[in-house]
């Protein structure tokens, strides 16, 4: 089956091509995926004192959604989008903090410099990135790699890995809480609560 989408495809062909591609593209990441790398990411993270996430374009909403899951079981994590505010927080981590760098090229100066800035710092560093030979892996860690992007016209890279880069932020969060449940669970439990309260609406007693 092609998964190339043609401009005047129907659109229940462009979502049964999508859905296809995008099945294709999670398959791909978690054949790729070190479990090795991914578990020594995971510990560093369930015992970080802080954790600051670097991303720009698509990626800075991948890690902003790892940041706030994070959040949502009682760890300090942030989502860094400016590059100058990426660098200036870079500097202020040390052993015991880590840094997370999403560039599915691997080569985004934006996101290689605070990364750079956190590893020489002390901090573990830990980079997902579609190409673990480019220059983002030589401040990490640890390489998480997803798969490469099937880019066309209609279809551009963006989208593809923020496929994949979903599937290893997700695998990071399970194995943090997993490995924190004893307060992530309780944190989980009072977010949905908090959530549920500023819904229900005044007056209301469910």
């Amino acid at each position: 089956m092609t998964a190339d989408i043609a401009v005047d495809d129907p659109i229940a062909d462009v979502v049964t091509k999508l859905a296809y591609d995008e099945q294709q593209t999670l398959a791909d990441t978690a054949a790729g995926l070190d479990t090795v790398q991914l578990g020594a990411a995971v510990t560093a993270l369930a015992g970080a004192r802080r954790i600051d996430i670097y991303g720009v374009g698509a990626s800075s909403l991948v890690g902003m959604d790892l940041a706030q899951k994070l959040l949502r079981i009682g760890l300090i994590a942030h989502a860094h989008t400016d590059p100058h505010l990426a660098v200036t927080n870079a500097v202020q981590l040390r052993s015991g903090d880590v840094a997370v760098a999403i560039t599915h090229s691997g080569s985004t100066g934006d996101v290689i410099e605070p990364l750079r800035v956190a590893f020489d710092r002390g901090a573990t560093t830990v980079a997902v990135t579609g190409r673990p030979d480019g220059p983002v892996s030589q401040y990490a860690d640890h390489v998480l790699t997803t798969s490469t992007a099937r880019e066309s016209e209609l279809r551009p890279a963006a989208m593809s890995s923020r496929t994949s880069q979903l599937l290893v932020v997700d695998c990071l969060f399970i194995g943090v809480a997993q490995r924190t449940y004893d307060t992530a669970a309780p944190a989980l439990a009072a977010s949905y609560e908090a959530l549920a309260h500023r819904h229900t609406p005044r007056g209301s007693t469910r």
